[in-house]
């Protein structure tokens, strides 16, 4: 099977789930800098979804405007000064209702992709 080139995120990325995915990121790997959840995301999905810059760091200071993550800056191994985000109580109670939202659109979707014929559980 060939190999289909990754979602664009600009194009195919809606901004709620970005930010879904940056609080799960989070909230499953803990506090990382804007590239390391650009590469987590990256690699968790299996090289699929690519996530630049340009969409990253404008979604990371809207959760952070939002108070749903912190910013503190650290400096890295290399004694580069870089700042690291992190969920914040708000943030954890949020991932918890987007995960929530997110399943149910998954279920939805679900039932008009693959509907169960008429007769089936009615």
């Amino acid at each position: 099977m060939p190999r289909r080139p990754p979602f664009r995120d600009s194009l195919e990325l809606l901004q709620g789930t970005l930010d879904l995915m940056i609080l799960e990121t989070l909230r499953t790997w803990g506090p990382q800098h804007g590239y390391g959840l650009s590469q987590t995301i990256r690699t968790n999905s299996g090289e699929r979804l690519t996530v630049d810059a340009g969409s990253i760091y404008p979604a990371l200071h809207r959760l952070e405007r939002a108070k749903l993550v912190a910013g503190s800056w650290q400096r890295s191994e290399n004694n580069q000064r870089t700042k690291v985000y992190d969920l914040t109580a708000a943030g954890r109670r949020q991932v918890v209702l987007e995960r929530s939202r997110w399943d149910e659109l998954v279920r939805a979707m679900a039932g008009v992709l693959a509907p169960r014929s008429a007769g089936e559980g009615s």
